[in-house]
C-alpha cells in the first residue's frame, strides 16, 4: 500500500487561511497607501539570489539561515562535488535589504535617483521553528537610496509610525543610536575593532539578558576583561533615556563626532514633526544584528506589543558600493508583517475594514438566474463586496456560516424583487454590529 501524502505544510511552514488573509491584504494595502503619499513606489525582487551575493557579508547571523537550492542538470555532478560550492549556487533570499542592493547595481540606470522604494514579500531562514517564528514569513520594507542627508532617516521614521499608526496601532515609540556611535563606545572601552560585531550582538540582548549574563557572555566570546568592565559600567549608567549630551561628554571627541550630529537633527526634527504622536529616544544599547548597518539605526515598539520591536531599520551605505563599484548611500525601515498581523488579530476589531461584503443566497432553480447576476454586478459597481450562495436547506446555518466567515450582512434573492437594488444592500447590512 502506497504511503500517504502530507496533508501538513512543511516543518516551519503554515497555511493562511481566508479570515487572516483578509487580515493580511487589509494590513499591506492600509501600509502601501500610506507609503505611496510619501513617494514610494512598489519594485519586486527574486525569491532566488545567488549564494555569493548573499553569503557576501552583509547579513550577519542570518547568512547561517539560508535555505541553499542544489546545482541543476549539467552543473550539478554529485560524484564530484568536493565542497558545498560544488553543490548548491543560489539560495532563498532572508530578507528584501540584499536583494534590493543587487537590484539597484543591475537596473541603476534606469531608476530614479533618488530611489524611494517599497517592497512586500516573503522571506526565508531555517531557523529552529518556534511559537510565533516561522521559516516563511513577510516583510515590508521601504528604502531611500541616493541620499546621504539625514533627512531620509526623518523621512522613512515619519512614514514608518504613520503607517503604524493607520493600522491602529498606538503608545508608539522609536528608540535610535548609530553604529558610527557604537564603534566608538567599543574603541573607549579598548575592545578589539576587528570584534567589534559580535560585542554589538551581545550588546542587542541588553533588554533581554541582566547585566550579569551580558558580562559572562562577553567574557565567554574571550573579550579583554577590563574592556568588559568599563563597558559594564558605561552601560550601567546609561539607560534609553540617556541623553546624547551626556553620551558625547563620557566618550570625549572623536570619531563619532558626525554621528552625534546626525542623531541630535534626527531627533529635534522627528519631535517637533512628530506632535506628540509617538516618541522619539536615543537608546546607546540600540544595537540590530546585522552586519551591513554604517550609520544611523532604530527601531519601533508599540505598548500594545510587548514581546519586542515592531519595525527596524537603519542605514548601510557601503553595500551597494561593493557591487558598483561606486558609493550609493542608503538606508531603509522594514516593519515586522508578521507581528502586527498577529497583534491586530488579537485587537478588538482588528483593522477596521473599508468595505462591506454582503451574501445574496438564491435558489437553483430560480427561473431568472440572469436577473440575479445582474444584481449582484450592480451591487459591485455601487462598491459593494458580493458574493453569490445558493441557498441551503438549512438557511440559519447557512446565514451563520457566512457571518462567520466575515459577511456584514446575509439576502435572500428571487425572480420577484431584483428591480430594488440598494434595498437588498440596505437589508443585508441593516442591524446591529451591521448584521442582519
Amino acid at each position: 500500500m502506497a504511503a500517504r501524502l502530507p496533508t501538513e505544510p512543511p516543518r516551519g511552514m503554515r497555511d493562511i487561511l481566508p479570515a487572516e488573509a483578509d487580515l493580511r491584504d487589509a494590513a499591506a494595502e492600509t501600509v502601501l497607501t500610506v507609503y505611496r503619499r510619501y513617494g514610494f513606489r512598489r519594485i519586486e525582487t527574486p525569491a532566488l539570489e545567488s549564494l555569493q551575493l548573499l553569503t557576501g557579508g552583509g547579513g550577519g547571523e542570518n547568512e547561517k539561515l539560508i535555505f541553499k537550492v542544489l546545482k541543476r542538470g549539467e552543473k550539478l555532478d554529485l560524484g564530484a562535488a568536493v565542497t558545498e560550492a560544488d553543490l548548491a549556487d543560489l539560495g532563498l533570499r532572508f530578507d528584501l535589504t540584499v536583494p534590493l542592493a543587487r537590484y539597484y547595481a543591475h537596473n541603476h540606470a534606469k531608476l530614479p535617483d533618488p530611489l524611494k522604494a517599497v517592497q512586500i514579500g516573503p522571506v526565508w531562514r531555517a531557523e529552529r521553528p518556534q511559537r510565533g517564528r516561522y521559516r516563511q514569513f513577510t516583510q515590508c520594507d521601504i528604502d531611500i537610496l541616493g541620499v546621504a542627508s539625514e533627512i531620509a532617516e526623518i523621512e522613512l521614521i515619519l512614514a514608518t509610525t504613520e503607517a503604524l499608526d493607520a493600522l491602529g496601532l498606538d503608545g508608539l515609540t522609536v528608540r535610535i543610536n548609530d553604529r558610527r556611535l557604537l564603534a566608538a563606545m567599543a574603541t573607549w572601552c579598548g575592545f578589539d575593532p576587528a570584534r567589534h560585531a559580535s560585542v554589538f550582538i551581545t550588546l542587542d540582548k541588553w533588554d533581554k539578558l541582566s547585566p550579569s549574563e551580558i558580562r559572562q557572555e562577553l567574557e565567554q566570546a574571550g573579550h579583554p576583561p577590563p574592556a568588559v568592565v568599563r563597558m559594564m559600567e558605561l552601560y550601567g549608567r546609561a539607560s534609553p533615556q540617556r541623553s546624547l549630551s551626556a553620551m558625547r561628554s563620557q566618550l570625549g571627541t572623536s570619531s563619532a563626532e558626525g554621528a552625534f550630529a546626525a542623531l541630535s537633527r534626527i531627533v529635534h526634527t522627528v519631535e517637533a514633526a512628530a506632535g506628540g504622536r509617538f516618541r522619539i529616544d536615543f537608546d546607546p544599547t540600540l544595537a540590530r544584528g546585522m552586519g551591513y548597518y554604517t550609520g544611523p539605526i532604530f527601531e519601533i515598539s508599540s505598548s500594545r506589543f510587548a514581546a519586542g520591536s515592531l519595525a527596524g531599520g537603519g542605514r548601510y551605505d557601503n553595500m551597494i558600493g561593493e557591487l558598483l563599484a561606486r558609493d550609493v548611500p542608503a538606508t531603509g525601515f522594514s516593519i515586522g508583517f508578521e507581528r502586527v498581523v498577529d497583534l491586530l488579530s488579537k485587537m478588538q476589531g482588528g483593522t477596521a475594514r473599508g468595505d462591506k461584503r454582503i451574501a445574496l443566497l438564491f435558489e437553483e432553480s430560480t427561473p431568472d438566474l440572469g436577473g440575479v447576476l445582474a444584481a449582484a454586478q450592480a451591487l459591485r459597481a455601487q462598491g459593494y463586496l458580493v458574493a453569490l450562495e445558493r441557498q441551503a436547506r438549512n438557511a440559519g446555518a447557512q446565514r451563520a456560516a457566512l457571518e462567520k466567515q466575515g459577511y456584514d450582512g446575509v439576502a435572500t434573492v428571487g425572480s420577484g424583487g431584483l428591480a430594488n437594488l440598494q434595498w437588498f444592500a440596505e437589508r443585508a447590512l441593516r442591524q446591529s454590529g451591521g448584521r442582519e
